[in-house]
């Protein structure tokens, strides 16, 4: 389904009970985190469902329907998207799979540490975006536990700065708003499961602006061959301005 959230909900849907996966589940999403959901769900025939925001891309929203979960609109933050899925958990006796403050969530999306660490022995720095801080605080367990030398440097949106915010507060600080064309790094707040990981195995996060975030993208497809969406393009941006700040972007524009 085009995304590393496949690794965490499969996790979670292998460690549910019987009667849990005959009740069903539900999750909230901006969009790859409820399509993994589906995905998985429809795979093992147990009934999905995927609480979106009004706000919602439409290739995200007809995945998770083609999929075939149940999908509930909800406002356009994290906040009414979660508030309405535990409402629907609670009155239907629905397993909720949450997009990335779970214990089993961090340990599937960390398998992508593992990956790096036994593909790349001698890995020097890895760049890891964060939203909710899912990936981030699995990755950057996995490869702190496994490379201890290697770097690990979270990657947010100059206008989605979550854990730039909490770090420097010391504690999960939830923002007022956010704005990105990297609209799955949109959450207001890390979890306090992530966060506490990620305090302790980050080195450190940076933050990229809008055109650091376009012009990666383009370079991913001229150079790589690659089409990535803007929230997985937020880590390539990071290291192209560390190697040579604003060359890429020059590049990528004339050409």
């Amino acid at each position: 389904m085009g995304a590393f959230k496949l690794r965490g909900v499969t996790n979670v849907l292998g460690q549910l009970t019987p009667g849990q996966r005959d009740a069903g589940v539900i999750t909230y999403s901006s969009g790859n985190h409820g399509l993994a959901l589906a995905v998985a769900a429809g795979q093992r025939g147990i009934n999905a469902v995927v609480v979106v925001p009004e706000t919602i891309a439409a290739v995200k929203l007809d995945g998770i329907r083609r999929a075939g979960a149940q999908v509930i609109y909800a406002g356009t933050t994290v906040i009414d998207r979660r508030t309405r899925a535990e409402q629907e958990s609670a009155a239907r006796g629905l397993t909720m799979v949450p997009p990335f403050d779970h214990a089993w969530i961090i340990a599937g999306a960390g398998t992508v540490g593992l990956e790096i660490a036994e593909q790349l022995p001698d890995v020097g720095t890895v760049y890891v975006p964060v939203g909710g801080g899912g990936l981030a605080a699995g990755v950057a367990t996995a490869i702190k536990l496994s490379r201890p030398a290697a770097r690990v440097i979270g990657v947010e949106p100059a206008g989605a700065a979550k854990l730039t915010a909490s770090l420097a507060a010391g504690h999960p600080v939830t923002l007022e708003r956010t704005a990105s064309i990297a609209d799955g790094l949109l959450s207001l707040r890390p979890g306090d499961l992530t966060f506490a990981h990620l305090a302790q195995y980050l080195d450190s996060v940076v933050t990229v602006d809008e055109s650091a975030i376009s012009a990666a993208v383009r370079w991913l497809f001229a150079e790589a061959r690659l089409v990535a969406e803007p929230s997985g393009a937020v880590t390539v941006a990071a290291a192209l301005e560390a190697a040579e700040p604003w060359a890429h972007r020059r590049a990528t524009v004339s050409a």
